[in-house]
């Protein structure tokens, strides 16, 4: 099975991406997570640009949504909201079937929590009918990463090991 990582940080050492390759790493043999990299090339979303053709940054973007058997999301917090990045991408979905009340695991993680990104991101993805798996909002910061940035605490890797777990069961 396919699982597409969506990270809402643009930042190349992000922890949020940090957390989804983690995630990816929890996951059974036969799952293959990918981790969509390419948020910074989509186009600002408009109704007059979302007919065919389609921008090719969206194209893929709905191609490789349509190609896996869920999602995971995890999203910083700037100023008590989601970055403007994913909800541009978000927004590009909207119109779109690929995504679908596909299982998606939602997980925000900045220093001050993420409750307000959290709660906005749940209420959006429901919105569009994704079915969501809570990860929870985190207290998460770049100090909790490891020398080469990847998650090294036990109880959130616990955290991100039930999510996973639970992600699974919704798409068996």
């Amino acid at each position: 099975m396919k699982i597409l990582g969506i990270s809402g940080s643009l930042r190349a050492t992000s922890s949020n991406t940090a957390l989804i390759r983690a995630a990816a790493l929890l996951c059974p043999p036969g799952v293959e997570v990918t981790i969509y990299d390419d948020i910074a090339a989509l186009p600002s979303f408009s109704p007059d640009l979302d007919i065919e053709p389609l921008p090719e940054a969206v194209r893929d973007l709905r191609a490789r949504i349509a190609n896996s058997g869920a999602l995971m999301i995890s999203s910083p917090e700037y100023a008590h909201g989601m970055p403007g990045s994913l909800k541009n991408l978000l927004d590009w979905l909207v119109s779109a079937l690929e995504a679908l009340e596909k299982p998606v695991l939602l997980v925000s993680a900045s220093p001050g929590g993420a409750q307000y990104a959290h709660a906005q991101l749940m209420e959006v993805l429901r919105t569009m009918n994704l079915n969501l798996v809570d990860g929870g909002a985190h207290v998460f910061a770049r100090a909790r990463l490891d020398a080469s940035g990847e998650v090294s605490d036990p109880a959130m890797l616990a955290k991100l090991e039930d999510g996973v777990s639970r992600l699974l069961s919704r798409v068996r």
